[in-house]
């Protein structure tokens, strides 16, 4: 006892007197300080008093699905920040391989009395995964945001980006080269992103059967070589990515086959996630608005906190091309040419 008062009156900035104080439902401490003890508590990872446990505390969950990415810590940054200055404390999930899974966070959160939770790239974008644990925080009326497109039965607010836009930025951009060979490298196939993009581009480049210079991967780099040589080989000049992680794989993949990105195939990413200015070649990729989706996801999850209604739409936000060195004319000026690779 000792130690979780000392532990927690420093991680307050309070005596352990007003720690006791609160802890003991005892008056003579303000609202700000009580709120202050209580998330230091439940941030520290102990229980609280059986008296206080029906009480949500001011922390609020992130689950991300990884932190390699570099635009999920850009997310983070971004939501972390927003939510502390609406006085609140951001609780961090970040999965791994063979570690915590998404489920095993949300237990977690709500065993802490989580007053929200923010997901991005979670299993609610994948249509074949467990979505269990989401009706859990449904059945609790616990206040939800997705960020970016989920499978429809989950109800909860989202905030996206507008995935068919983006696509046609992409693609306009390779056909204004001179690209006519365009592939896609995508998700697996019930993730519902890669599908909007999938039917964006089926709709824009009259793909008559849907698809036939698309390749699925997991959001990998090495996954990305494999799928991207397939597509290579077929003869595709233009490629557009789910991902800037996916581009960087495709990058990878045409220079082991001993072409040149731009000047055998173009490569186009998606996120215009950190460092993909220092790319060789800088990336052309398309620029999620990560600042005003996190914002607005924050808005959204805030909103509900305090009792607002909110309507279980989805809010699309526009993306930008940022044209840089990995595209160029389509090689020889002309329609792309067939590979024997």
């Amino acid at each position: 006892m000792t130690k979780r008062l000392t532990d927690v009156a420093r991680k307050a900035g309070v005596s352990e007197a007003t720690v006791s104080r609160v802890l003991n439902g005892r008056g003579g401490v303000s609202e700000a300080t009580r709120t202050a003890v209580l998330t230091a508590l439940d941030v520290l990872g102990y229980e609280r008093p059986t008296k206080l446990r029906g009480e949500r505390a001011r922390l609020v969950g992130l689950v991300l699905p990884e932190l390699q990415n570099p635009i999920f810590p850009a997310l983070a940054e971004v939501v972390t920040g927003s939510l502390a200055q609406r006085g609140f404390t951001p609780a961090l999930c970040a999965r791994t391989i063979g570690g915590v899974s998404e489920s095993d966070y949300v237990d977690m959160l709500l065993d802490h009395q989580v007053s929200g939770i923010i997901f991005a790239g979670g299993s609610y974008a994948l249509g074949d995964a467990s979505h269990e644990h989401y009706r859990r925080l449904t059945d609790r009326k616990l206040p939800v945001v997705l960020v970016n497109a989920g499978v429809e039965e989950l109800t909860f607010p989202r905030v996206s980006t507008d995935d068919a836009v983006a696509v046609e930025q992409a693609h306009g951009h390779l056909r204004s080269l001179g690209h006519e060979r365009i592939g896609m490298v995508l998700g697996p196939e019930d993730h519902v992103p890669s599908q909007r993009k999938l039917a964006a581009m089926a709709r824009i480049a009259r793909w008559a059967d849907g698809g036939q210079e698309v390749e699925r991967t997991s959001f990998s780099m090495e996954g990305a070589r494999v799928a991207a040589t397939k597509l290579v080989r077929r003869g595709v000049t233009g490629v557009i990515c789910a991902s800037d992680v996916l581009a960087l794989g495709t990058v990878r993949a045409v220079r082991r086959l001993g072409c040149a990105v731009p000047g055998d195939v173009s490569v186009v990413g998606f996120d215009d996630s950190a460092f993909m200015t220092c790319t060789d070649p800088p990336l052309t990729t398309v620029r999620q608005p990560i600042e005003m989706m996190g914002q607005a996801a924050v808005d959204l999850l805030v909103t509900q906190i305090e009792g607002g209604g909110v309507l279980a739409d989805e809010l699309l936000f526009e993306p930008e091309l940022v044209v840089r060195g990995s595209t160029a004319p389509v090689p020889g000026g002309g329609p792309g040419r067939s590979r024997s690779r």
